[in-house]
């Protein structure tokens, strides 16, 4: 199975340069996604509600004091395999649909869903920090839900 700097890589080199906190939001939302259409997680690490939205906390660690990633200098030794073309399939229907917002905007959107709200409002005291896993059962409850909506419509 892929791991989250898989997925970061592939944002980094269809991007170019993106923040920090814009490659979270999309690692975050390729794996929901990737949840409802595959009913299988695309990576097996996990999100924290953390103030600014849903943070991976080990691509955090690796992109620690940047705000701007202009490369993926050291992501290769970091990466478990290769991705399937299901894989970059999801990533690529995200980043059509998401690429277009900032990263603001990105941090905006998942306050509005339930599972960042859910988890930041129950496990976090608004001091800024917090380590509360959103649980994945939620996530895929979450966006599945959105997906029969638009099926519904």
């Amino acid at each position: 199975m892929a791991n989250i700097f898989n997925v970061a890589k592939y944002i980094l080199e269809k991007e170019n340069k993106i923040t920090a906190m814009k490659l979270q939001k999309l690692c975050y939302y390729s794996q929901a996604w990737h949840l409802v259409w595959e009913e299988t997680p695309l990576f097996n690490n996990h999100f924290e509600a953390w103030e600014n939205g849903p943070v991976c906390p080990e691509l955090y660690q690796w992109h620690k004091g940047q705000f701007i990633i202009e490369n993926t200098s050291g992501l290769d030794a970091l990466c478990a395999e290769d991705l399937t073309e299901n894989e970059t399939d999801t990533i690529d229907c995200v980043l059509r649909d998401y690429r277009k917002y900032t990263a603001q905007q990105l941090s905006d959107l998942t306050h509005q869903e339930k599972p960042w709200k859910e988890t930041y409002n129950k496990y976090c005291d608004f001091s800024g920090r917090c380590s509360a896993e959103i649980p994945i059962a939620i996530i895929h409850q979450f966006y599945s839900g959105l997906l029969n909506e638009c099926k519904e419509n």
